[in-house]
């Protein structure tokens, strides 16, 4: 079913910090949201902002299931995906706005 998108995300503090796996039908409203910490929770509380990771996927139950994966994964794979994809650790908040 092709209703939207939707998409699972990794954030990070600093590079190999902490990250954060997190899913959403809104990516940019949502790292802007952690960006200026407008919901209580353990990304503002270890200001976990920068977008370091993300996937793209038309059906929302896809995108928890890999969230779910990604979440249930070591810290290993999790540091490969960011790597794979954004090798010099940047935000790519900036480039998606």
């Amino acid at each position: 079913m092709k209703d939207y998108e939707s998409y699972v995300y990794i954030l990070f503090n600093k590079r190999n910090g902490t990250l954060y796996t997190g899913v959403t039908k809104d990516l940019v409203k949502r790292i802007y949201e952690h960006k200026n910490k407008i919901n209580d929770g353990f990304t503002k509380k270890y200001e976990v902002n920068k977008l370091g990771y993300y996937e793209v996927y038309y059906d929302i139950t896809e995108a928890i299931q890999r969230e779910k994966l990604i979440k249930g994964g070591s810290r290993i794979k999790k540091i490969k995906l960011i790597e794979d994809m954004n090798p010099e650790w940047k935000d790519l908040y900036y480039d998606i706005i």
